[in-house]
């Protein structure tokens, strides 16, 4: 059996509603986003109880700062027993954060270029190239800078996968199944493309969290891979 990869982004504005849906979820799932909405409204407290039920976290702060708060903040993290945590796929950032992780067992992710983004983002931005470019581009930093894993969109999750190999963690935002809306997404893949692309797991929010039962979207979504593959999920 290969591990569930969804990890569902706990997307809400209070550690009321965040318990709310990880008890309705129950076993259906063990890994979840504390992004910034949530860490702003409750914190490492938040991140802690979760950790406490014996689930994985996903901490996505994407760091971006001066080499020497990026360190020091990392180096926090890293005493949580945080799972994974963001960080923008710059090079003295990335360095940054990989001396602050130390020896722990926290893994870094460098956000390549946010799923929200399209090519005139890239030109607000001054950059000339391609969404696809800047991802391999950053994808290439990472690696060289000794990060776990990188965030990309599924769109770009088989190209990433050529380019990083088999050891580095793939984690894609920006998923949805067919004909759910994508809200302010502009890169998507349904579950099954993204997985199948070589995505190791995949960040779902507003379509469980928002779904009537969301313990049964989670099942149904993975049921939706499963079909798709030889190998089943649990």
């Amino acid at each position: 059996m290969k591990t569930n990869p969804i990890i569902v982004a706990l997307d809400v504005e209070s550690a009321g509603e965040a318990r709310t849906l990880v008890r309705r979820l129950g076993g259906h799932i063990d890994f979840y986003k504390v992004g910034m909405e949530l860490y702003a409204a409750a914190g490492m407290p938040m991140v802690r109880e979760l950790l406490d039920q014996g689930k994985h976290v996903f901490l996505d702060l994407k760091l971006y700062d001066i080499p020497e708060t990026v360190k020091r903040t990392v180096a926090q993290v890293s005493r949580t027993g945080a799972r994974f945590l963001t960080v923008h796929a710059v090079g003295s950032v990335m360095r940054a954060a990989v001396e602050g992780k130390g020896g722990s067992d926290l893994e870094l992710l460098a956000v390549t270029v946010l799923t929200s983004f399209g090519r005139e983002d890239l030109d607000d931005l001054g950059y000339s190239c391609e969404v696809s470019d800047m991802v391999a581009v950053r994808t290439r930093q990472a690696l060289a800078a000794g990060v776990e894993g990188v965030v990309a969109s599924a769109r770009e999750a088989a190209a990433v996968r050529h380019i990083a190999g088999p050891g580095t963690i793939l984690v894609t935002p920006g998923v949805r199944s067919a004909g759910r809306d994508t809200g302010d997404q502009k890169r998507v893949a349904t579950p099954a493309e993204a997985i199948r692309d070589g995505a190791d797991y995949l960040v779902m929010g507003r379509q469980i969290t928002r779904a009537a039962d969301p313990a049964a979207e989670a099942a149904r979504v993975l049921e939706e891979i499963a079909s798709m593959s030889l190998t089943g999920y649990h």
